[in-house]
């Protein structure tokens, strides 16, 4: 198989799909690859290092879409690469389909084959495509709300950890997942007041265990997520439903309630966020102010540490790409109901349930469209 790897081209997005390392294991197995040249060059990976493992190097983005059977991305597609897609040509990303409407009719209309890394599913019932990057983006999140809570950036001008004879920041995690349990871990170790809410308590449990009364764990209801949202100093929203939009937790008047300079963290913005008051930014405008509460809502942040995050996602997504060029889409698909789990778009037809609820489009079963 020829597989491409375009250059992102997201606001400040440095990653790239396929790090010299994991080209070179495809070419092993027999496959060719094209890269768009300085692809990797942000984090360090010349157009020389993918040439010395026998990578061809393409100098337009349109050429790669051409030549490649399959395209490894990072980040969804913008406009003018959704436009290169062609029929039957497959696609190896994060789409994060269901607040993005838009790109959800442009994947379908392509007639391309789309699997998102964020719906593949494993046996033990996680998304390991998505871990990696919710790792990063949990332990980020503390390093963004410290700076949002520094007075030059609108906050309250409150340092998390508090110093000898003044109290420590509280922190509020909502969700006790990936990236609520990584944003825990940062913060702890900052040594802030943290809470964390969940609504499995057998999650509240495992983390109660492993941080033997170092925060403090808390069944999440709509009071007492309000209860401790005003009371923070720092709100890290890390909920996720699969494929589907992240609920409104935070309401507006809520946000309206809580301590002028305080900070809202929205990790769950790739699926739309899970305040009302949250829209996305970038890293290069990453933050803006809703009644005197500091937002950090950036949609892509494991982007700004790129190097870290891109060789932590090559580790997740490189069996999967090796086994996708090896069988051919059909056949890797058919083989594994969790790799076929991340199957959302495919000849025409949305096939995934969680995102044609969000956006109110039939969808078909990919087992349907795959015999």
């Amino acid at each position: 198989m020829l597989i491409g790897v375009p250059k992102e081209i997201k606001n400040h997005e440095y990653r790239v799909g396929m790090t010299p390392a994991s080209v070179n294991e495809l070419i092993q197995h027999g496959h060719q690859v094209i890269v768009e040249t300085q692809a990797g060059a942000g984090i360090g990976f010349s157009d020389a290092d993918y040439q010395a493992v026998g990578a061809n190097i393409s100098s337009s983005a349109a050429e790669v879409f051409a030549a490649a059977e399959m395209i490894v991305k990072v980040k969804e597609p913008q406009a003018v690469e959704r436009a290169m897609l062609r029929e039957d040509q497959l696609l190896f990303t994060y789409l994060h389909l269901a607040p993005d409407p838009e790109q959800t009719h442009d994947l379908i209309k392509s007639g391309a084959v789309c699997v998102a890394y964020e719906t593949v599913t494993s046996p033990r019932g996680g998304l390991p495509l998505l871990a990696p990057m919710s790792e990063v983006a949990g332990r980020m999140a503390i390093q963004a709300g410290a700076l949002a809570l520094e007075k030059s950036k609108g906050g309250r001008g409150v340092l998390l950890g508090g110093v000898p004879g003044v109290g420590p920041a509280k922190v509020t995690v909502i969700g006790g997942g990936m990236v609520g349990r990584n944003a825990a871990q940062m913060a702890v170790g900052m040594g802030a007041d943290v809470t964390i809410l969940d609504r499995n308590i057998d999650v509240l449990r495992a983390i109660d265990a492993e941080y033997h009364g170092q925060l403090k764990t808390v069944y999440s209801t709509t009071s007492s997520i309000e209860q401790h949202v005003l009371e923070a100093d720092l709100v890290i929203g890390g909920v996720l439903l699969p494929g589907a939009a992240a609920p409104k937790l935070i309401t507006k008047d809520l946000v309206k309630g809580m301590k002028a300079g305080s900070a809202i963290v929205d990790v769950a913005i790739d699926q739309g966020g899970c305040a009302e008051t949250s829209k996305a930014t970038t890293h290069q405008d990453p933050i803006y102010i809703v009644d005197d509460v500091v937002h950090y809502c950036v949609a892509n942040m494991p982007g700004g540490v790129a190097r870290t995050s891109t060789m932590a996602l090559n580790n997740a997504t490189l069996p999967y790409i090796i086994t996708l060029a090896n069988k051919g889409y059909k056949q890797a698909l058919l083989d594994d109901e969790h790799l076929r789990n991340g199957l959302n778009v495919m000849h025409g037809k949305l096939t995934c349930a969680e995102v044609g609820e969000a956006l109110n489009i039939d969808t078909v079963e990919p087992l349907e469209l795959l015999a």
